[in-house]
């Protein structure tokens, strides 16, 4: 997976990206996400619903563990999200949120989980 960013400290923190399609490594997608601290959420797009949310230090870098090796990092322990993820590539959109801290991006990330609105919730 091709990966493009941004600093987190040149973003502006208070509004989420647009949608963009989930890029599928294979076919040497790009994936814009913030290199530094951020928040990411995808949605599968004809339903509308939500399918996970997550955080990071390097926003970009784990989004890549989205997907199962070798297509992507591979380095989660839930094995049914990233089937899932690569089950449904072309049918999915992501969106970012850059945050100063990797511990604001964390609170805001747990903030949403708890409202329990994602397929997957880890």
């Amino acid at each position: 997976m091709l990966w493009g960013g941004f600093s987190s400290q040149d973003a502006v923190v208070s509004e989420w990206s647009e949608w963009r399609p989930f890029p599928d490594p294979r076919a040497d997608g790009y994936l814009l996400a913030p290199f530094g601290p951020g928040v990411y959420e995808l949605r599968h797009r004809e339903s509308d619903g939500l399918v996970c949310v997550g955080s990071g230090k390097n926003c970009a870098y784990r989004m890549s563990s989205l997907l199962p090796a070798p297509r992507g990092e591979g380095t989660r322990n839930n094995a049914a999200l990233r089937a899932y993820v690569l089950a449904n590539l072309g049918a999915l959109d992501y969106r970012t949120r850059p945050f100063p801290s990797g511990a604001e991006a964390s609170v805001f990330e747990k903030d949403h989980r708890a409202r329990g609105k994602y397929l997957f919730s880890t």
